[in-house]
């Protein structure tokens, strides 16, 4: 769709799978405000691998049931959208990185939308 072309901005969460807020995941409950807020979507990629602040090194080992590894939210929108998201999720995030980054969007493609 046209409307999600041009210049936008990315914005990634750096947390822990382990991170909670109000007994669920955090992950979850931040996809949860993404969609209250109305951005376009959402993706949480789990690492195999990760420094975190503390310099300790969390990497995924089979043979380990409960395992702490590093998560990343990834949402794009414009920067209107992402402000508002960010209001109510920063009281949802103890620990953890933020970033923003501008982009250009050049092509958004779905079939119920036809080709961009």
């Amino acid at each position: 769709m046209k409307r999600y072309l041009g210049k936008r901005k990315v914005l990634r969460i750096y947390i822990s799978n382990e991170d909670m807020f109000e007994g669920k995941p955090l992950w979850e409950a931040l996809i949860a405000q993404t969609k209250a807020s109305g951005l376009a979507g959402a993706t949480v990629l789990k690492a195999a691998a990760g420094i975190g602040a503390h310099s300790e090194i969390h990497a995924f080992n089979v043979w380990v049931l409960k395992q702490k590894l590093p998560l990343v939210l990834e949402m794009i929108d414009t920067q209107e959208k992402i402000d508002s998201f960010l209001k109510e999720a920063d009281t949802m995030i103890s620990e953890g990185l933020v970033t923003l980054s501008d982009i250009d969007v050049i092509a958004y493609k779905h079939p119920a939308f036809g080709e961009s």
